[in-house]
């Protein structure tokens, strides 16, 4: 029976190129045995899926209801499928290369692959305080890699051995069949099993790696971040990933920043919020404080007379600075006026003095337009449910 590749990526039959190998992504970092031991097996059938997909060839054989992968004699559908092979194999025959009908085909295929292939891209995480994110830091990382295997120097030989030509497919890397179909006799192109589509073997691989030229290893390197990073922004250092099979070229690494919550702050992009307890007196006469700040230390902040709970007072220049200007953002302090819940004496007399000498009192406040000018409960109540 085909395998379910779309399933295992967990995607859609019609998904883009970009959502599958968005997909692959995140099931490979779920996945990876550096960060979830014992999930080998899952990780490569991940793998092999996005391998399939990504290849236009192999993926329109899937859509046709076939198995790229499956050997001679597997059914494309179900678990029957036709004499001989499965449609897969007919689609193959057709829109694969060296293909061809009766014993003659139209070609000798596409050849020997080379067995030095390029690295795939390595991702890590690094999780930095609000005030790094500002400042900028160089920062020392771990990663756990693919190498270049310092015995072999990537040949995946043991001492002056050689590759030798491959008997099976005799150095051409694939290997020809004919099969029956609804169609009749076809020629089918396949990789070769034992060399893997590369033509040649090693009958004396190297004792490090395997023949594999690379080899794991853990590295510690130093990676710097730019001021303005935010969470989900990456960081890409060219050539730093995973070395290719064979001692092939290494892939790229990605640093993905995690940006710590602040005791103090909430950030907004470029700008940053926090709250300012302001007592009743000091809102009512003014005041004057210091505030925070995340690079500069501390900014000054008027709180004008007649401050009202939930005003918001701006200091520009003090937010984050962005990424690529350097320009920095917009601090807010939000004013949350505190109404004392215990007085003494002399704060009783006061307050009932100053309710004595203001002409304000406890009152209902109309909905009508009166009250929509002068702010009042019901016209922002009203207001708050016009907008639903």
């Amino acid at each position: 029976m085909a395998r379910d590749y779309y399933g295992i990526l967990g995607v859609a039959q019609g998904a883009s190129d970009q959502e599958i190998k968005r997909a692959y992504r995140k099931k490979a970092r779920e996945l990876h045995p550096d960060v979830n031991p014992g999930q080998e097996e899952q990780f490569k059938e991940v793998s092999t899926a996005y391998e399939v997909l990504s290849d236009p060839e192999k993926r329109r054989i899937v859509d046709a209801g076939g198995d790229p992968l499956a050997g001679p004699g597997a059914g494309g559908f179900g678990g029957g499928g036709f004499a001989g092979g499965g449609l897969g194999d007919v689609f193959e025959a057709f829109f694969g290369s060296g293909s061809g009908f009766g014993g003659g085909g139209f070609g000798s295929g596409r050849g020997p692959r080379s067995r030095v292939q390029p690295g795939e891209p390595a991702l890590v995480g690094v999780e930095l305080d609000l005030e790094e994110c500002a400042a900028g830091v160089n920062k020392e990382i771990t990663v756990d890699t693919a190498i270049l295997c310092d015995i072999c120097k990537g040949s995946g030989t043991n001492g002056d051995s050689k590759p030798i030509s491959c008997d099976t497919c005799k150095g051409a890397g694939e290997i020809q069949a004919v099969q029956r179909s609804f169609l009749g006799q076809v020629m089918t192109v396949r990789e070769c099993p034992t060399c893997h589509g590369v033509g040649e073997i090693i009958p004396d691989p190297c004792h490090k790696c395997g023949g594999d030229g690379r080899v794991r290893s853990r590295r510690t390197m130093t990676v710097k971040i730019p001021a303005g990073v935010e969470t989900g922004m990456r960081v890409r250092l060219s050539g730093q990933g995973e070395v290719g099979p064979g001692g092939g070229p290494a892939g790229d690494l990605y640093v993905e920043v995690n940006e710590r919550p602040h005791d103090v702050f909430i950030r907004d992009k470029d700008d940053l919020h926090c709250t300012i307890r302001v007592p009743i007196a000091d809102a009512a006469l003014g005041a004057e404080i210091d505030v925070p700040t995340i690079l500069d230390g501390s900014a000054h902040v008027t709180i004008g007379a007649g401050t009202q709970p939930g005003q918001v007072v701006k200091v520009r220049g003090q937010g984050m600075p962005h990424l690529n200007t350097g320009v920095r953002g917009t601090l807010h302090a939000h004013l949350d006026v505190v109404v004392p819940t215990k007085l003494d004496h002399a704060q009783t007399d006061a307050l009932a003095r100053l309710r004595e000498a203001t002409a304000e009192q406890v009152e209902v406040v109309s909905s009508g337009s009166g009250a929509a000018s002068s702010g009042g409960l019901f016209s922002r109540l009203r207001n708050a449910f016009a907008g639903r």
